[in-house]
């Protein structure tokens, strides 16, 4: 049957490319080239085909003029994409890239979920929202709100993003009156649940986003309490056929299950886990070389000492284009760079987890606005914020890990623009060689003499043994004999 299915290649001179058909004369094949064409990878049963433009989607009105008004001319592949899927009531698992506009890929079927159901009035508020959106940081998530209030403009949906450093009894006060959708920290959010500012119980439409940093930063059990605390009778069937009879039903209004998506740029096993625990047979769709680097962005390593960092810093910066991003490790490197740089007369802004809430709210905002042209930060600010038309990064610090030196250098080169990421790299990074130079290799950029020729870009860390052999790697001139 598959051979059947299987579409034959002829030699066809009326063949016509999928561009220049309508919808419904698209065969399979014309959809399998589409995919490929903006590389969108599908698995996981029944995924609906994507939409090519927004007004093929299944999007109402409402929401295509805000889109419009927005300037959105054509939806990115992950919008393409996972739109349709969530709009057919489906669990879904999401692997783009950072700056692949994956908000508005989760936001949009949401606000359509919403926008069908009866606004909340003062006895229905008490069941809670219908919608919630988990993000590991609080710049994050007032993005994730800003982002969604531009595209609810034609819609009644009421929104409260809830996260530390803001007034938690102003957040209670409008999450009793009545909010269809709430924006939240997993942390702050357990919290309002403990404290019952809000309850969860007819919560079915749930997106976790940046899903492999919640891992990452040991949010793993507020998200699973977060879960739980939603009814369990609303989550659909384990065995494939039962869950898609539950979505059809969904669907038509009959009855209601609860919609779990999650949404990464990489999909390290702790967050498959989570998947397998909260998600029902659900579609996973990747773009791209998910955990790989843009190809917009040139990566440039500079080996150097640690008391040099400073002014080769300011070697880059004359003359550089603003906005810049310069990443460091710790809080009180952002301060103490950030006063260097100040003195000498740069206009600087800083960012950090032990700044108050207002005082990182004021620094993005000033930053985005182009007051400040040179941002400092640790990697609070290196996951998911968009700051427009940043030309350079540069880490003062290299990363630990290389999920965090993605994330960081992902916030130049965005939408299609060039980007340039300068990494200062000691002796010390040496735990990070090996996959910085994979990472390197798999975005066709150059390996410098220095990091290809270093032992340690080797091996992975951890798998040389004392003799600086590697561990479980059966060497090859070694004579193996069996036992008698």
């Amino acid at each position: 049957m598959a051979f059947k299915n299987r579409d034959i290649e002829t030699k066809d001179d009326n063949k016509v490319h999928w561009t220049d058909k309508p919808v419904n004369q698209m065969t399979t094949r014309d959809w399998r080239i589409f995919r490929e064409d903006f590389q969108i990878f599908i698995r996981g049963g029944r995924v609906p085909n994507p939409m090519r433009i927004w007004a093929e989607g299944p999007l109402p009105w409402e929401l295509l003029e805000a889109i419009h008004r927005v300037g959105y001319a054509k939806p990115t592949p992950i919008q393409m994409q996972a739109i349709p899927i969530a709009c057919e009531m489906r669990d879904l698992i999401a692997v783009a890239e950072t700056g692949s506009g994956k908000t508005a890929a989760y936001m949009l079927p949401m606000l359509n979920y919403v926008k069908q159901l009866p606004m909340l009035d003062d006895t229905t508020a008490q069941d809670g929202p219908y919608a919630i959106v988990l993000a590991p940081s609080r710049e994050l998530v007032l993005q994730i709100e800003e982002e969604a209030r531009k595209f609810a403009a034609f819609c009644t949906a009421r929104m409260v993003s809830v996260v530390g450093g803001r007034d938690a009894e102003q957040q209670a006060f409008q999450l009793r009156q009545g909010v269809e959708i709430c924006m939240a920290t997993p942390g702050r959010l357990c919290d309002a649940l403990d404290k019952r500012h809000t309850v969860l119980n007819q919560c079915n439409y749930v997106v976790i986003d940046e899903a492999d940093k919640m891992v990452d930063l040991g949010f793993e059990d507020y998200v699973r309490r977060t879960l739980l605390a939603i009814p369990s009778s609303n989550l659909k069937a384990d065995n494939e056929d039962e869950a898609y009879r539950q979505e059809v039903e969904a669907k038509a209004g009959h009855r209601k299950y609860r919609i779990t998506q999650m949404f990464s740029a990489t999909m390290p096993p702790a967050v498959e886990r989570l998947a397998r625990s909260f998600l029902r047979c659900p579609a996973i769709v990747s773009i791209g070389d998910p955990g790989h680097a843009k190809k917009d962005i040139e990566q440039k390593l500079e080996f150097i000492s640690e008391a040099k960092k400073k002014k080769r810093l300011e070697e880059l910066l004359v003359g550089a284009e603003p906005p810049i991003i310069v990443f460091v490790n710790q809080k009180k490197a952002v301060d103490v760079l950030a006063k260097s740089l100040d003195n000498s007369g740069y206009r600087v802004c800083s960012i950090h987890g032990g700044k108050s809430q207002e005082q990182r709210e004021c620094a993005m905002n000033s930053f985005k606005e182009g007051r400040y042209d040179i941002l400092v930060a640790t990697d609070v600010a290196g996951r998911g914020l968009d700051i427009e038309g940043v030309q350079q990064v540069i880490n003062f610090d290299m990363p630990k890990t290389i999920e965090d030196y993605t994330h960081r250098i992902g916030r130049t080169g965005r939408a299609g623009n060039k980007g340039l990421a300068t990494s200062f790299v000691t002796p010390e990074d040496a735990e990070i060689f090996y996959d910085l130079t994979q990472f390197l290799k798999t975005s066709n950029q150059i390996v410098p003499p220095e990091l290809a020729a270093h032992p340690a870009s080797k091996f992975k860390p951890g798998t040389l043994n004392e003799f600086g052999q590697p561990v479980g790697q059966r060497r090859s001139d070694q004579v193996v004999y069996a036992k008698k």
